[in-house]
């Protein structure tokens, strides 16, 4: 995974895209880097006012993404965030295309619901939003289609989990990081960026990656959360791995997908950490000797 710099950071946000893969991976890199989380977010903010219209909204999509999955490990995303995010509505609301309104509503509503910001501050966004006057746009260039967009996954409550995407769990849910990467594999990634022969490691790396993390059908085989744990962190590090490299594009997909079918997977769990201490208190019971004993 490349290392940060704000040329970098700017490089990324332009060929950021609306479909749910885009910003997810994004996402996942931002919150890797954390530690430059006030930086980052002015780069957000000032390359937000220079995108197109027709990416504004998913500016915000990226945004909602970082603030939700860095909820626990990374929460001064929230608090950076909070400074530019009343700014940054209005700016959505007046300059981006037409039907706007509906998914910046919905992503309020996901923020209030799940006590990411203050009642009072959403209100502040809705009347920022509201403020806005909503331009009269020409048409925008022809789309391509048919992708699944983040727009789409925002708007359809039933798939309002996605919302939450971390790729294993909801952040109320773990506390596993994904971005979290260990000091052997961020160092292995580091040095197949600068080696001449990358191209080469890259795929032997992914050549090697794990049957589970490509076939869905697999996950019946996890039965307790230490294994669903363990293959939740290998399907991050995949996506990764997979994330530049666009001859993968495919596999990353099937990726994306099991980290999908993982989260709610884990989510049905039993968490046997809840379970009551059924021998507490209790007499033990017979041995074979006592129970048949002629006394």
């Amino acid at each position: 995974m490349s290392s940060f710099s704000e040329s970098a950071l700017e490089k990324k946000l332009s060929e950021l895209s609306n479909s749910q893969q885009s910003v997810q991976t994004l996402s996942l890199w931002i919150i890797h880097h954390r530690k430059h989380s006030p930086l980052i977010v002015k780069v957000w903010h000032r390359e937000l006012k220079k995108a197109k219209s027709s990416r504004k909204l998913t500016f915000l999509y990226l945004a909602n993404d970082v603030i939700q999955n860095s909820k626990k490990k990374g929460p001064e995303f929230a608090k950076d965030f909070e400074t530019v995010l009343v700014d940054a509505c209005s700016h959505v609301a007046r300059e981006a295309d037409d039907g706007c309104r509906r998914p910046m509503d919905r992503l309020l509503t996901i923020w209030q619901e799940r006590s990411l910001y203050k009642a009072e501050f959403i209100q502040q966004l809705k009347l920022a939003i509201e403020d806005s006057n909503s331009p009269q746009h020409q048409p925008t260039e022809e789309k391509k289609a048919p992708k699944r967009t983040y727009q789409k996954m925002i708007q359809e409550p039933e798939e309002e989990e996605d919302d939450d995407y971390r790729g294993n769990m909801s952040p109320q849910d773990s506390d596993i990081s994904g971005p979290q990467l260990t000091e052997e594999l961020v160092k292995a990634l580091q040095d197949l960026e600068n080696a001449a022969s990358g191209d080469a490691a890259v795929r032997q790396k992914i050549a090697s990656l794990p049957q589970e993390v490509q076939d869905v059908s697999l996950l019946e085989k996890i039965t307790d959360k230490e294994a669903a744990d363990k293959l939740s962190k290998t399907v991050d590090e995949a996506c990764l791995l997979l994330a530049d490299t666009s001859e993968y594009k495919q596999k990353l997909a099937r990726v994306t997908q099991v980290r999908k079918e993982l989260k709610s997977h884990i989510q049905s769990l039993p968490d046997l950490s809840l379970l009551p201490n059924v021998t507490g208190g209790l007499a033990p019971l017979p041995s074979a000797g006592d129970l048949f004993s002629t006394d």
